[in-house]
């Protein structure tokens, strides 16, 4: 009787926490890692902006590596590339919109050497050693989230990655059901599932809700409008334009993130914004009040983010005066309260 090769399955962030989240697949010979993210510093951590993923265990063993996947292009999943990238020198497959967050997030960050970026294809199989992948449409916040398919020698996984039930997206893109249906009916060794909030009774309502709510607030301001929200928040970028074309309002990004990450989503496709909807600072001064929407980052109380600048007085083009309507358009990070 020989030895056979056993599967690990090793989380080396993301698991029992939110954030870092980096999972290691290992059989014999060959590694693959799904995602590669940071978390935000917990309240205790004076001094320090952000957590990294623990990847010694991959770099002793880098000549295993054959890949990174990664799921879609939050933080939580992207952010610790730039820091990690060099010393792993491993290919990382994404799909479209998550590669160009990469490339910010590279630029941004001056991460350390280059990453060598591969496309992740929805329904299409690729090999990484003995791991066999084809990455699945999932339902979240930011469009081209995937979830994973992971055929290995010993049975199948399945990797969710972060998703949402909503069958009604901004996007129009739900979770496909359909194939993960089909799979049930083979070999399905174990499921790798996101569980945020899972411990919380009811069900989380569509996205499209925020449309009537976001009327509602700037149907009835009668002066500028604030709105906090991730960078890489792409429906509610889209939901905000789409209300202020409505109530013939401008929109006006402050952040360079945000900046960043709406100029490569109108670049690639994902945003639609009609002519003469966003504006440049320097309008800003001669904008009637009731014509402004301000989309700022800062919803996380991040100590240099755009919105805590303009509340500190800080910023060098925007402050709060009175007559302003401040909206909060993301829920807290889970730990990030105290911020």
């Amino acid at each position: 009787m020989t030895d056979r090769p056993k599967l690990k399955i090793i989380p080396l962030g993301g698991l029992g926490e939110i954030g870092k989240n980096m999972m290691l697949l290992e059989y014999d010979e060959d590694i693959m890692v799904v995602d590669a993210g940071i978390m935000f510093p917990k309240e205790e951590m004076l001094g320090i902006d952000l957590v990294l993923p623990d990847t010694s265990y991959v770099v002793e063993n880098k000549e295993k590596l054959k890949g990174i996947v990664i799921t879609h292009g939050h933080e939580d999943h992207i952010g610790a590339l730039p820091f990690i990238a060099a010393d792993l020198e491993a290919p990382v497959y994404a799909t479209p919109l998550t590669e160009g967050l990469i490339s910010v997030k590279m630029k941004e960050r001056r991460g350390k050497g280059k990453v060598e970026l591969r496309p992740l294809r929805i329904g299409r199989e690729f090999s990484l050693g003995c791991f066999k992948i084809e990455a699945f449409p999932v339902c979240h916040s930011i469009p081209d989230s995937a979830g994973l398919i992971i055929h290995t020698p010993v049975g199948t996984i399945i990797h969710s990655g972060d998703f949402k039930i909503d069958h009604t997206p901004v996007d129009g893109k739900p979770t496909d059901f359909t194939r993960l249906a089909q799979l049930s009916q083979h070999n399905i060794l174990a499921l790798l599932s996101d569980s945020t909030y899972a411990e919380l009774p009811g069900y989380t309502p569509s996205e499209k809700i925020v449309n009537e709510a976001l009327d509602n607030v700037i149907g009835n301001a009668h002066g500028r409008v604030i709105i906090a929200t991730f960078a890489s928040l792409i429906s509610r970028f889209q939901q905000v334009v789409n209300a202020a074309k409505k109530h013939q309002r401008k929109v006006f990004i402050i952040g360079k993130s945000m900046v960043e990450s709406s100029q490569m989503s109108i670049k690639m496709g994902y945003l639609s914004i009609p002519h003469g909807i966003l504006g440049n600072l320097s309008e800003l001064p001669d904008m009637p009040d009731k014509k402004v929407i301000i989309l700022a980052t800062g919803s996380q109380g991040e100590p240099t983010s755009a919105l805590v600048r303009i509340a500190n007085g800080d910023h060098r083009q925007i402050s709060i005066i009175p007559g302003d309507t401040v909206i909060m358009s993301a829920t807290p990070i889970p730990g990030n309260e105290a911020l």
